[in-house]
């Protein structure tokens, strides 16, 4: 499959994971993308914001998305995220029936989609969704470490 059709939608991700990091959040941007390509969920992290465990930038993306379609079935979309989910939000991944996961950089620490875990393709569940990793990967990886030396 072409990548390119993904590095628009995770460039909007990139400036929503700005927004967290600015905010004092760990820098991570999602976006979710009906079946036609248009955005219609967007989210950052607002764990330290909101003082909320819950608060990734996936989840939020997925509420929102959620609310636009009246529907917590997420069958035909894609999510696109700057970061590795971790398992928190792999599991809302699943739960979402989202139809493609796209992410960018790979997260060696906490990441549930193939580095620690593979909680998306894990065959016992009954849903799986497609896995495009690496989109815009180095870029995606320079957001969190220009965010951690200005916290060092």
């Amino acid at each position: 499959m072409d990548t390119k059709q993904f590095e628009a939608p995770m460039r909007v991700a990139f400036e929503l994971a700005s927004q967290a990091g600015r905010q004092g959040d760990v820098p991570v941007g999602a976006v979710v993308l009906n079946p036609a390509g248009k955005i219609i969920g967007q989210g950052f992290n607002t764990r330290e914001a909101l003082n909320n465990p819950l608060g990734h930038a996936e989840v939020n993306a997925l509420i929102a998305a959620s609310q636009d379609l009246a529907n917590w079935r997420l069958d035909d979309c894609t999510i696109v995220v700057s970061l590795e989910p971790c398992t928190m939000c792999a599991g809302a991944i699943v739960q979402s029936r989202i139809g493609r996961l796209v992410f960018g950089a790979f997260d060696d620490k906490a990441g549930a989609v193939g580095s620690l875990w593979d909680v998306v393709r894990d065959s016992r569940l009954p849903h799986r969704p497609e896995v495009i990793s690496g989109v815009l990967a180095a870029e995606a990886a320079n957001l969190l470490t220009e965010f951690f030396k200005e916290k060092r």
